[in-house]
């Protein structure tokens, strides 16, 4: 009799095992789909914000004054056909020299330029131009493409 009680308990404990073993497998797959549920969100989350972000970027321009000229850094999340020639004819209309420049103009538009004002050398001039009318400049010429483009 003892041998048919273990035997019964060994398979109550196999079944035992067997329903824990589908437990985990069934509670395993279920929490597979939740993430994958999670995922799909996200990966729709940001592909609403980075359509949102570049349609709405708006360009980060700041200008550091040097002993003789500026420190002019210009980004954007998209870049737009002519913008690296606007901002160029800005430089050149405030009197502008580009000592030095660094530019990427591939999906992003990045400028690292330094400028020296040329023209207060000449006689007459006065002290130069500030950094807050070479930003607005900047802004402006950014502004004339972005609207010649839309």
């Amino acid at each position: 009799m003892d041998q048919y009680i273990e035997m019964i308990i060994d398979m109550l404990n196999l079944c035992d095992w067997q329903m824990n073993k589908t437990s985990i497998v069934v509670d395993a797959s279920k929490y597979i789909e939740e993430l994958k549920q999670q995922v799909e969100t996200l990966n729709q989350e940001i592909g609403t914000s980075e359509a949102s972000t570049v349609e709405n970027s708006l360009p980060v321009v700041t200008v550091e004054t040097l002993e003789k000229g500026f420190l002019i850094n210009v980004y954007l999340e998209k870049n737009c056909s002519g913008l690296l020639v606007s901002v160029l004819e800005a430089f050149e209309d405030l009197g502008l020299e580009v000592l030095d420049a660094r530019v990427s103009c591939s999906d992003r538009f990045q400028l690292e330029a330094v400028g020296g004002d040329f023209l207060q050398h000449i006689e007459g001039h006065a002290d130069g131009i500030d950094a807050q009318v070479v930003k607005e400049a900047v802004l402006q010429a950014i502004k004339n493409v972005q609207d010649s483009e839309q």
